[in-house]
């Protein structure tokens, strides 16, 4: 039974090594302290900058205002779990606590890089790669705030799922990769005065999106499948996300791990590397990344990865999902089930955008007697979302312009430019930060016109293109990206045992 029947009309668009094969994937070596990513406006300012140009605007007085917003004065370090959502974010929502703010926008802009950085572009022999490898990723994408974290390992996965919308074809007879797609990247704390500041050493895991706005929406059938990653058969997964998750091919180099054995190998390497350490685990993604970002977040800890024996201690990691704009990803067990496993999931959505409606539009959350169609029907199209809910609204936005574009509702800049905004219910929109608001162009046409900054204005210089020594004109060679480094078995067999020696301790 299809969950949707509206049509949409979008527009397309390194520290010491321990042993043998713990070693990091990439360079981990500590970078140089830097500043914050965006600026904040400067209150003489009469020009918004993008990417070294400047572009005239007669600026409204919003950009200037100061709301009176309590700042909470305590470390990030002092109160990092329930920046986490060790209490479900009690008390942090409404009025929005400044810290809490702030980490939704940085992880989220960590979501945010894996659409920076992935080449989508058809006429590319590299189209579905990653343009930067891992050491350069986030100086390529003018990150300085994030170069305090170091890309561990690249996540890929295969075109053999039932999202057909959601693969990206080069049209070129001579590829990277006829088989698979680059889906986002795990990344580590490495330098010490951020671990400090956090509180913590953090692991992200960052799941891409689709490009394609939401046309892959249409692929969503309601098809519920068994989870298959614990022996109750009751907890049920969209079919779309689980293939897109759990699929492999072995005749490709970079998909002969699914996307679940690449995250779940990476997630016990670290945790093995930085053992006795305080860590988290945070995952985010935005639209299809959402639902991964959830989906793993569940796996990770039925798995018991987040379970570390130390002596006679056994402690647990926490295990944090920012979702940004996320469809329903299983039923009412799947959600009951990661409410027992302690995944706290803080789910942004902004009230126009469909995405988050869907699927399960019969029967959902919302509907009073769910539980009992489940448990005693066996409906077969039943959803419920996870965590907590961050509804936000564009209509609040003096920046934003009144638009029928779905896209937009749905872009992911412009969630972060409303959180920017956000102070508590019924409080008026002011930007906390003075994040750019020209980022919420990027890639769709949603800023008011009076702020002089062109849609769909971020592109690489030339596309590209440079300068040979010939003087001639060409897409340049780009170094192939590592595939499955060689103890990836060896990780992923050491989860499956973890998880079998674990169940046999309950049996018992």
């Amino acid at each position: 039974m299809a969950s949707l029947l509206l049509a949409f009309n979008t527009q397309k668009r390194t520290p010491p090594p321990l042993s043998k094969g713990l070693l990091p994937r990439y360079n981990l070596n500590k970078p140089k302290s830097l500043s914050l990513l965006n600026k904040p406006f400067s209150p003489n300012s009469t020009t918004l900058k993008i990417k070294g140009s400047s572009v005239s605007s007669a600026l409204t007085p919003q950009l200037n205002e100061t709301l009176v917003n309590q700042e909470d004065e305590r470390p990030l370090s002092e109160i990092w779990k329930e920046i986490q959502g060790c209490n479900d974010w009690e008390g942090l929502l409404d009025p929005m606590n400044s810290h809490l703010r702030k980490e939704i926008i940085r992880y989220g802009e960590f979501a945010q890089a894996s659409y920076d950085s992935f080449d989508f572009d058809p006429h590319s022999k590299y189209c579905g790669s990653c343009k930067y490898r891992g050491a350069q990723f986030f100086e390529k994408l003018d990150m300085p705030g994030h170069v305090n974290y170091q890309i561990s390992r690249y996540l890929y996965a295969t075109s053999n799922i039932n999202l057909p919308n959601f693969f990206q074809k080069s049209k070129l007879s001579r590829v990277w990769s006829t088989y698979a797609n680059w889906m986002g990247y795990v990344a580590v704390t490495t330098n010490e005065e951020e671990i400090k500041r956090l509180g913590r050493r953090d692991i992200v895991v960052a799941w891409r999106g689709t490009v394609t706005y939401l046309e892959w929406i249409y692929d969503l059938k309601d098809i519920l499948c068994v989870a298959n990653f614990t022996n109750d058969p009751s907890i049920k997964i969209e079919l779309g996300f689980y293939d897109l998750y759990t699929k492999k091919e072995n005749s490709c180099k970079y998909c002969t791990f699914s996307a679940r054995e690449q995250v779940l190998a990476e997630i016990k390497r670290l945790l093995d590397y930085y053992r006795g350490e305080e860590i988290s685990i945070t995952i985010t993604g935005h639209s299809l990344g959402a639902a991964l970002a959830t989906l793993s977040a569940y796996d990770i800890a039925e798995m018991r990865l987040n379970y570390m024996d130390d002596g006679e201690y056994r402690t647990r990691i926490p295990i944090t999902v920012y979702s940004f704009s996320g469809p329903r990803v299983g039923n009412l067990k799947f959600k009951e089930r990661c409410d027992e496993l302690g995944v706290k999931v803080l789910r942004v959505i902004n009230v126009h955008d469909k995405v988050p409606t869907v699927p399960g539009i019969i029967a959902n959350e919302k509907l009073q007697f769910q539980k009992y169609i489940e448990d005693n029907m066996s409906f077969p199209w039943s959803y419920a979302h996870v965590g907590v809910e961050l509804a936000l609204d564009h209509t609040h936005s003096p920046f934003l312009k009144p638009t029928k574009d779905l896209g937009c509702a749905h872009n992911l800049e412009a969630h972060l430019h409303l959180v920017d905004g956000y102070h508590g219910k019924g409080q008026r929109f002011c930007l906390a930060t003075k994040r750019d608001i020209a980022l919420v162009n990027k890639s769709c046409d949603f800023l008011r016109r009076e702020y002089g900054v062109p849609p769909y204005w971020r592109q690489d210089e030339n596309k590209g293109m440079v300068r040979n020594a010939d003087g001639r004109w060409v897409l340049p060679e780009r170094p192939r990206a590592d595939a499955h480094p060689a103890d990836t078995a060896h990780h992923v067999e050491q989860v499956l045992k973890n998880i079998a020696g674990s169940s046999q301790m309950e049996a018992l």
